[in-house]
């Protein structure tokens, strides 16, 4: 009996251990949740892009001289994506709703702009994407690519809907979103910054403006012709720009680097031949004037003392004439004395300016383009701490006052790519490729790619390992099957 006696002991505890073993594996240090703020705290510090990096080269306002520190090169392969985050917005939304109990809070109002955000991101570097079957996680690990024209039609309508949501919220007095860096929770200020951002989205369709299922043209009057149901920004105090600070969060150049690399970055022709044939005070405080210049008797107040070089130059002849002095390094003492020089803006108050201007002289709405493109030349140059007194100068001459036509679209988009000086990621390379507005430097060795500015990124490697079929579709149905760098998107097309 006794040895039966254990046996059913020794079974019962047996069977005791089987059923606590979901308990009992858990770690107690490890949390199972996590409260929407902190999520969406994470999904905006991922919308940051930076300043003096290579996206920035690729815009051709400065340029990498020594190969050590990179190159000026467009051979281009494939681009990041923005999976990790979305997945991270399904996880936000998901918390929100469960300590809410409410579909409509402010994460998930959030929760569309971030899509809308991201999947912008990705379609604008590579064309079409998975987007109505992505995200499914082991439920469907080969989603099917959407067309660009698909999720654009998508994008337009998040947009649309975080309006909607804010509106609603304000509206209620809810007050509970906390996390955010960008605009202190305020709602408000978010729903100008959507429907900026929804400006932004429209006018980069504009090869598309005939497009009836798109129908850009309404979309863009209805946003701008109602400022009560779409308020947008007024000020540069409504940016959505990305504050640095002196320890955790620093200027991406500052007094850490200045030994290593501050000799290694001068200026762009591009950029800087603009600024200098157009005589624009922002020369003085972005650049410094080559050092050959002054040698020669010029003063740092003469336009002709600034320089810069082509990004299509090669390095060799770059740095060669760089240590002879024949081109203006970036401004050392405004950029390396501290390590917050300036914010990155993200979406901000000029570009909107600019946007409403060029829809204007495209025609699609009705307005005073001269009104929106000063606004824009004035709060840019408010940015660099530009005088009352240089601004009136500056803006006195006629190759600033805005003329008529296809002129006038060239001022007001050379105006949008002066204000996007390390501000707003790639998108001076986006309106570059979707108009030709600047004049890019390309050919030389340094601009790589067989001397061609490439026009998209190539799809990640996971596509082509995971999902080759669908991946393989895209690039059949999009450029013939060629996922190549030099293949235009559709809304390119």
């Amino acid at each position: 009996m006794k040895i039966k006696q254990l046996f059913i002991v020794v079974f019962l505890m047996m069977l005791s251990s089987c059923q606590k073993f979901e308990d009992v594996s858990k770690n107690p240090n490890l949390p199972t949740s996590s409260p929407a703020s902190l999520i969406m705290n994470g999904v905006l510090n991922s919308m940051h892009e930076s300043a003096w990096n290579k996206m920035m080269r690729h815009n051709q306002f400065y340029a990498i001289n020594y190969n050590y520190y990179g190159n000026n090169e467009y051979d281009w392969t494939t681009t990041d994506v923005r999976w990790d985050q979305l997945k991270n917005v399904l996880k936000m939304e998901e918390e929100a709703k469960t300590s809410t109990g409410k579909d409509t809070n402010p994460y998930a109002a959030m929760g569309k702009f971030f899509r809308a955000y991201f999947f912008n991101y990705m379609t604008t570097r590579v064309g079409d994407l998975p987007m109505t079957e992505a995200l499914k996680g082991t439920g469907n690990t080969t989603p099917k690519f959407n067309t660009q024209k698909e999720i654009y039609i998508q994008i337009l309508k998040w947009l649309d809907e975080s309006n909607n949501d804010l509106a609603a919220l304000i509206q209620a007095g809810d007050r509970s979103m906390v996390g955010d860096i960008y605009l202190q929770n305020d709602l408000r200020a978010w729903q100008k910054v959507v429907n900026s951002f929804k400006l932004r989205v429209l006018i980069s369709l504009s090869k598309k403006e005939n497009d009836a299922e798109l129908n850009i043209k309404k979309q863009f009057a209805d946003i701008v012709s109602n400022p009560t149901k779409y308020p947008l920004m007024s000020s540069m105090a409504n940016n959505a720009q990305y504050n640095y600070n002196s320890t955790f969060n620093k200027y991406p150049i500052n007094p850490d680097n200045f030994g290593f690399d501050a000799t290694r970055q001068n200026m762009a022709a591009t950029h800087i031949g603009l600024l200098t044939k157009l005589k624009d005070p922002r020369v003085f405080v972005v650049a410094e004037p080559a050092e050959a210049k002054i040698n020669a008797g010029m003063k740092a107040t003469d336009f002709e003392a600034y320089v810069g070089a082509r990004n299509d130059e090669s390095l060799d002849d770059m740095s060669t004439k760089i240590l002879k002095g024949e081109y203006s390094l970036i401004n050392r003492k405004r950029y390396y004395a501290n390590y917050t020089a300036e914010s990155t803006i993200l979406i901000g108050f000029p570009e909107q300016c600019f946007n409403i201007a060029e829809a204007i002289n495209r025609g699609w709405i009705a307005g005073d383009a001269a009104k929106y493109y000063e606004s824009g030349v004035k709060a840019s140059l408010n940015f660099y701490g530009i005088s009352e007194s240089a601004q009136s100068e500056y803006s006195a001459q006629e190759s600033i006052k805005l003329s008529g036509g296809s002129e006038a679209l060239k001022q007001i988009l050379t105006q949008k790519y002066l204000a996007f000086f390390q501000n707003s990621g790639y998108e001076a390379f986006f309106n570059f490729r979707r108009t030709g507005v600047p004049t890019f430097a390309e050919g030389g060795a340094g601009t790589g790619n067989s001397g061609k500015i490439a026009k998209r990124w190539l799809y990640p490697n996971s596509e082509r390992l995971y999902n080759i079929a669908n991946y393989e579709a895209a690039i059949q149905s999009q450029f013939g099957g060629k996922d190549n760098v030099n293949e235009e998107i559709w809304a390119n097309k």
